[in-house]
């Protein structure tokens, strides 16, 4: 009997979470969340997810099970997974105010002198989000802005060229793999620091170093999930991994204003236009009242921190290239046919590499980089289903860049997926004879314009199911510097040298994920003779 009255128990419970009612401001009662598996006590779900080496991978997988939206609980935290691209236009776009929030993970706090809302990827949507997105927005997404948009062309060419300076020593003069990540993230980090604050720095300069190493480091754990990310209470287990966060932090936050800002307020030039980011920060630090100095650091720290995405992304290509060696070859071959050999790579190159581009994105599809999740800042309504005020939503990327509802082969590596032909009409002058005399001499040739097809190769512009920068409100606002400085990087470094690796098994990277350890495999680079 007692056992009868235990499944009872267990089964009314079951039915309860389930069921559940949403109460909205307006009164009205809404259907109960979505499905999912029933949680244990204290960890929740957490144990499915721990069963892969992603937890987007067990997203993929419960989804199966519970359909493209489902629920979870993560320790003591409401959780919802969007797993298809309708659903996370529905979350995004269509019901993007109701979910500006952040996860409120203990890691957040540590490394932004414990407060999350300090950061613009990690904060919660508020107005003063939205001034330091209007402020960021002509320097790090300048596509309204030429001039700068021409800067970062000119700039990424310039450190590019620094960086094979740098390569060729090395490779002729040792015949062993080459530890190249630390070397890429110097030279993105320079590319950042000289767009943005036209200061650069020496490679072997050891402040300088150790601070690239820190923003490695970081971002690599912002791209790691943690127990204590839903379980707060362990904390004191992960005191001495929190001290580091800090420290590493604070490292920057000390680098950035002795090395970069001191010296700018010190000199700063209020007339004429601004020079760079760092110039027009301080001069709304000058002009307006309500602008905190920490939050233009904080600023100048988060938009700097950018430059790992790049670093990772081009060491994620490079690996790319070593694995396959018949894209490798294609995208050489299309780099020689236009410069030659003969002189740098150029962002205004770009429209004539589209093989060369299309590799860059598909390493991003490759990845599969998480979107950082969403958090539910008043009660909402998705396909039917109530979300709760608090709940975290989980948008599975990795579904949509590995799903064949959407890709051929998602698992093949395949730059040419990003590429269509089109075919464009061209004037082409070309020189006839006239035919006619005049005072008994024949007329010279004259230019007749006639009109004919190109077929041409372009990238795919807008492809609604790749989202490596985010949808709506919460978009990448740095995604502009991140694909043309990769691309500039990556391009540079195959027009000059073939990449190998001892073995190519050391070369997998982890799913859903756009960073690298900061100790991660060597490569070997060889001159190529052109």
């Amino acid at each position: 009997m007692s056992a009868i009255l235990l499944v009872a128990i267990v089964a009314l419970c079951v039915y309860k979470f389930f069921s559940r009612k949403v109460t909205f401001k307006s009164g009205v009662e809404k259907v109960a969340p979505a499905p999912g598996p029933v949680p244990l006590p204290v960890i929740g779900n957490l144990h499915l997810l721990g069963k892969h080496e992603s937890p987007f991978q067990a997203f993929t997988e419960l989804s199966k099970t519970y359909g493209d939206i489902f629920s979870l609980k993560l320790g003591n935290t409401p959780c919802l997974v969007v797993n298809n691209l309708e659903l996370i236009r529905e979350v995004l776009n269509q019901n993007g105010k109701f979910f500006g929030g952040r996860p409120d993970f203990i890691r957040f706090h540590k490394l932004f002198a414990g407060d999350r809302n300090n950061s613009l990827a990690l904060c919660d949507w508020s107005s003063l989000q939205t001034r330091r997105r209007n402020l960021a927005r002509r320097h790090c997404g300048p596509k309204q802005h030429p001039e700068n948009f021409a800067r970062i062309g000119s700039v990424a060419t310039f450190e590019s060229i620094e960086l094979l300076q740098t390569l060729r020593t090395i490779a002729t003069t040792t015949a062993s793999p080459i530890n190249l990540k630390p070397i890429l993230m110097a030279t993105a980090m320079n590319m950042f620091s000289h767009y943005m604050c036209n200061i650069r720095f020496e490679e072997s300069d050891p402040e300088f170093r150790k601070i690239v190493d820190h923003f490695d480091e970081i971002f690599w754990e912002i791209n790691q999930g943690y127990a204590v990310d839903f379980l707060p209470w362990l904390e004191p287990l992960y005191k001495k991994h929190m001290d580091k966060l800090s420290g590493w932090s604070q490292d920057i936050r000390t680098f950035i204003l002795s090395r970069i800002v001191e010296h700018r307020e010190m000199n700063l030039e209020t007339d004429g236009p601004e020079k760079d980011f760092l110039d027009g920060l301080l001069r709304v630090l000058k002009d307006d009242s309500d602008v905190d100095r920490n939050t233009i650091i904080f600023m100048l720290e988060d938009f700097l921190g950018g430059h790992s995405s790049v670093g990772n992304l081009v060491m994620l290509c490079l690996a790319a290239m070593a694995r396959d060696a018949d894209v490798a070859k294609r995208v050489k071959a299309e780099i020689d046919g236009v410069t030659k050999g003969k002189r740098a790579v150029t962002l205004s190159d770009r429209s004539s590499l589209p093989y060369t581009e299309a590799t860059v994105l598909e390493c991003l599809r490759y990845a599969s980089s998480p979107i950082v999740p969403h958090v539910a800042t008043e009660n909402a309504v998705i396909s039917g289903y109530g979300v709760e005020k608090g709940t975290v939503v989980f948008i599975n990327n990795y579904e949509l860049n590995t799903s064949e509802q959407y890709w051929k082969e998602p698992e093949k590596f395949d730059p040419s997926r990003f590429l269509e032909k089109s075919k464009i009409r061209v004037r082409r002058n070309s020189q006839c004879d006239s035919g006619m005399e005049s005072d008994g001499e024949r007329s010279g040739p004259l230019n007749k314009a006639t009109e004919m097809e190109k077929e041409v190769t372009s990238v795919r512009k807008n492809i609604p199911h790749f989202l490596p920068f985010s949808i709506g409100k919460r978009t990448c606002i740095g995604q502009t510097l991140v694909t043309t400085m990769s691309f500039v990087m990556f391009a540079s470094i195959m027009q000059e040298f073939d990449v190998a690796a001892e073995n190519i098994e050391d070369l997998r990277q982890k799913p859903a994920c756009a960073a690298l350890p900061k100790d991660t495999f060597s490569l070997y680079l060889i001159p190529r003779k052109h």
